[in-house]
């Protein structure tokens, strides 16, 4: 089998019922559909973190990203992704991949730890977290938007200029296989309608709810609703690119989102995003936190219209691309994550495991169909495949199964060096 192409598409803030095909009635996403109907969609998905940085940090390593020192959302200037670390990107790179990654870093400010010094050839977006979609100013009242390694602000609406770059990428690397890691920010806030004027403006501090954007609390779910209409016509534009190469069976293509969705926001914004049936939502150890819609896409090589419901994480992709390219892992390179090939390309169950999930003092471990969350001092243990939404606590009727949890996260959080 030739080397594929490969595309990753990584949602902000993109909830598991966000979308059509995870059960979305509000917002039309026929394109995110599309690759569902044409590939595998995941039911068990998780992002690595309930928030971003984290998330972004495994994806990369391959690894838990409390062994890279990222536990939370990097803030202005904290510490980001060391230049040490070994990334997927810079693996493929080696193995002879174009690699270009447009849009949302959030892995530290500095040059050294930017996308350049992490195995991305090209790289055009931004390096913190949330900015202004047409300003493209950070809360912190800074212009953020670069090209490679120098700063050069465009004009244009976010999502739509990450898609430009990335359909550009892909028609100038056509001829040879090409890693490319399309990184929105779309739909973490400031929550602005492709139609929104600039909102932020620059050398101005954005740290009350005026971040949250310029629209009023009961209209942002309407304005979210379009920014998911505005992030699937992303992905029609980029397949519809592939489509027109003749790329399509030569690529591989992987959708997904960073965490799960913000449901409510302090100053009266509610309904913002949906998690389905899931509890809680962005920043929550709970399901909602970190269940996120996951789809693979390659025709001819992954059976359309398949479903499955194997427990994946964010950390499989980096041991997952390395073997659709091909390649060996490095020698004494020990991953925490998983390939997933077989379970997409054969529908082979993945081995039992216990994954973990911490975000300070919210901590949760999961093994089968029993997970065990700790938000603070509240504790519960709960059933998923009786109850999903993890609504009854069943720690007293299985003292068992809640001391071998506990065993297991204590090992865990000593293992990763917490």
């Amino acid at each position: 089998m030739n080397r594929p192409n490969i595309i990753l598409i990584v949602a902000d803030d993109l909830g598991y019922g966000d979308v059509g095909c995870y059960g979305n009635t509000f917002s039309a996403t026929p394109y995110i559909d599309a690759l569902a109907d044409g590939g595998m969609k995941f039911t068990d998905f998780h992002s690595n973190g309930p928030v971003c940085s984290p998330t972004r940090a495994a994806l990369l390593t391959g690894r838990y990203q409390q062994r890279a020192g990222i536990e939370s959302a990097l803030g202005e200037d904290e510490q980001g992704l060391s230049s040490s670390e070994l990334t997927v990107s810079t693996c493929l790179q080696n193995a002879g991949y174009a690699t270009g990654m447009f849009g949302k870093w959030h892995l530290g400010m500095s040059l050294e730890e930017g996308p350049n010094r992490h195995g991305f050839q090209q790289f055009i977006g931004h390096r913190h977290g949330a900015l202004d979609y047409r300003s493209h100013v950070t809360k912190y009242g800074a212009v953020d938007w670069w090209q490679n390694e120098e700063l050069c602000n465009e004009e244009g609406y976010c999502t739509e200029l990450v898609t430009d770059h990335a359909v550009r990428f892909i028609e100038e690397q056509q001829r040879s296989p090409f890693f490319l890691f399309v990184s929105h920010s779309a739909i973490h806030f400031p929550w602005m309608a492709p139609e929104d004027p600039a909102h932020r403006r620059p050398g101005v501090r954005y740290e009350d709810l005026s971040r949250l954007g310029p629209h009023a609390p009961e209209e942002v779910g309407r304005v979210v609703r379009k920014m998911i209409e505005s992030l699937d016509d992303s992905v029609g534009r980029i397949m519809g690119t592939v489509r027109n190469l003749g790329l399509e069976q030569e690529t591989f293509v992987f959708f997904t989102s960073d965490n799960g969705g913000i449901r409510k926001y302090a100053g009266g914004f509610n309904e913002i995003s949906s998690n389905g049936p899931f509890r809680d939502g962005k920043g929550s150890v709970y399901e909602g936190g970190h269940r996120v819609p996951a789809i693979a896409y390659w025709p001819g090589t992954i059976a359309p219209g398949t479903t499955t419901d194997e427990t994946a994480i964010t950390m499989d992709l980096f041991p997952t691309y390395l073997s659709l390219a091909g390649e060996d892992l490095p020698e004494d390179l020990i991953l925490d994550g998983m390939d997933l090939r077989s379970t997409m390309l054969e529908e082979m169950p993945l081995p039992e495991r216990s994954l973990f999930w911490r975000l300070r003092r919210k901590k949760a471990v999961r093994k089968g169909e029993w997970k065990l969350c700790a938000h603070g001092n509240e504790r519960g243990l709960y059933n998923l495949s009786d109850d999903r939404s993890e609504t009854e606590d069943l720690s007293n009727a299985n003292p068992k199964v809640l001391e071998a949890l506990e065993a297991d996260l204590f090992h865990w959080e000593r293992e990763v060096g917490l």
